[in-house]
């Protein structure tokens, strides 16, 4: 028996907007009776077509399916068709208090029937993925031929849910559920989105605290500024530090020199390459 919230089971009881809008302006129809979940989802905008003002859908499905289709529903309404899209298959999960991991399948049917429907509207190719033998995406390779389901689809689930197991993914997409051959595929494409993962976050620079940039602001013009500065009679003096303005003035031979602005440049150029590319520098006289 399922482990359901108290809302999963008052949508599924008494589902909200049920039935069709015979003049929508936009339908999405994912699933398929052959895999057991099916919805069609119709969407009526305001005269502006700028607005949803109402929402209906058919489904075949578990109590799970009716109450997520149910949730949906409620909360495209009085949204534009790009905050729309911005609901994820999460956030359907959270409306309704949370789904059991075996269901999320379920609320990404939900978020690729919104998908399809506004994409049929806008007239741009829609993003069906799959779950049935009479679906199949076309974008991709294809991993589940049960489900009809390709590695783009997947990695995107996996990518928007954090999965990080192949059962995890079987739960969201139904995936590997029925003849279990694509398992060792989905582990291959857990692994890349970790590994691709790991690597954005090892290229992505540390974010300096304000004092360690302090620090190694005048650590570079110690160690790589002054010395060029003084092989040609100059030097520079460290004046102030305001985020990321860096107030500077110079001395002996720099001072009242004509190519100071050039100069300015020059050490602005050093700080920026060496501390952090959003670093101003400030020619001041003191």
């Amino acid at each position: 028996m399922w482990d359901y919230t108290d809302k999963v089971k008052e949508h599924f009881l008494n589902p909200r907007n049920v039935g069709e809008i015979t003049d929508a302006d936009a339908v999405g129809e994912v699933g398929s009776l052959a895999c057991g979940d099916a919805l069609k989802l119709f969407i009526k905008l305001d005269e502006n077509k700028e607005r949803i003002v109402d929402a209906k859908f058919q489904t075949f499905g578990c109590g799970s399916a009716i109450a997520s289709s149910s949730a949906l529903t409620e909360m495209v309404k009085g949204k534009t068709l790009d905050e729309a899209l911005e609901i994820t298959n999460q956030q359907i999960a959270d409306f309704l208090g949370g789904l059991p991991e075996e269901k999320m399948h379920c609320s990404v049917m939900g978020q690729e029937a919104l998908e399809v429907a506004i994409a049929k509207y806008r007239g741009v190719e829609a993003p069906v993925h799959g779950h049935g033998h009479d679906h199949v995406e076309t974008e991709g390779e294809l991993v589940c031929k049960c489900f009809g389901l390709t590695d783009v689809f997947l990695k995107k689930v996996i990518v928007s849910n954090k999965l990080t197991t192949a059962e995890q993914v079987t739960h969201f997409t139904k995936a590997g559920g029925a003849c279990g051959g694509c398992i060792p595929k989905i582990k291959e494409l857990i692994a890349e989105v970790l590994g691709e993962e790991k690597k954005a976050a090892a290229e992505k620079p540390a974010k300096l605290t304000n004092l360690r940039k302090m620090q190694l602001i005048q650590e570079t013009l110690e160690n790589e500024v002054r010395p060029q500065l003084w092989a040609d009679g100059g030097d520079l003096e460290l004046i102030d530090i305001d985020g990321s303005n860096v107030q500077v003035a110079f001395r002996k031979a720099c001072a009242g020199c004509a190519s100071s602005g050039y100069t300015a440049k020059f050490v602005e150029q050093k700080l920026r390459e060496l501390v952090s590319p959003d670093i101003t520098v400030q020619e001041v006289q003191g």
